[in-house]
């Protein structure tokens, strides 16, 4: 049985229509441990099946763990949205379901793009960041908002090469809700230094990873 029904295949084969460029999804699971994640490998296979320009590269957390490490996909479910010979640093944590759905589909038209679509005044100032940062959206299913502050971050992964940024949906790790203290969503935390609640301007996020270029920076 598939999961998704055939008017959502219609209506993403038409999204899909607009891919640009060849879009690779590396998804990590491990079946027993995380149930879940077998259900996103599955959806992630289905995405892939629909477009000749996308391909789906299941990773088994254990068994694949040294290609695990390599892009950085630390726990599962895990989405890595790469580009045909290019890793943007973008990634998805969690069942995408709800909004989230839409987020993931929405990082696989903005890595085949590849363009951020940042402003040319946001785009010269990330050019003085040159310290390593990383970005987590923390996000849920029913949040409205959030797909707009995820996707704010992964523009800024797309630009910048010494960026990553990961949409988190929470409600499947409660140890970050705990450990990054997110009661309300969306949270952006920028390089473990600079936090913010809400769907912010891109001017906003530019100015916490300036805040966060000068204290260092940090990947986790």
């Amino acid at each position: 049985m598939t999961l998704l029904n055939e008017d959502v295949t219609l209506q993403l084969q038409e999204e899909f229509a607009k891919l640009v460029n060849p879009v690779r999804l590396a998804v990590a699971f491990q079946t027993l441990e995380d149930p879940e994640s077998e259900q996103v490998k599955r959806l992630v296979e289905e995405l892939a099946a629909l477009d000749p320009k996308l391909s789906a590269e299941p990773l088994n957390f254990v068994l694949d763990k040294e290609r695990c490490l390599a892009l950085g996909l630390t726990r599962t479910p895990a989405v890595a949205i790469l580009g045909a010979d290019k890793d943007y640093g973008v990634r998805f944590y969690g069942l995408p379901t709800g909004y989230e759905f839409g987020s993931l589909v929405d990082a696989i038209l903005l890595v085949s793009s590849g363009e951020s679509g940042l402003s040319d005044e946001t785009k010269l100032a990330l050019k003085d960041v040159d310290k390593a940062i990383h970005i987590q959206v923390f996000s849920t299913p029913t949040c409205p908002y959030c797909p707009r502050a995820t996707r704010l971050a992964w523009q800024f992964a797309m630009e910048k090469d010494n960026l990553t940024a990961d949409g988190v949906e929470v409600t499947g790790f409660p140890d970050l809700a705990r450990r990054y203290e997110v009661r309300g969503v969306p949270k952006t935390v920028v390089g473990e230094t600079a936090e913010f609640v809400g769907a912010g301007p891109e001017a906003m996020l530019l100015s916490h990873v300036q805040r966060a270029a000068l204290e260092g920076g940090l990947v986790v």
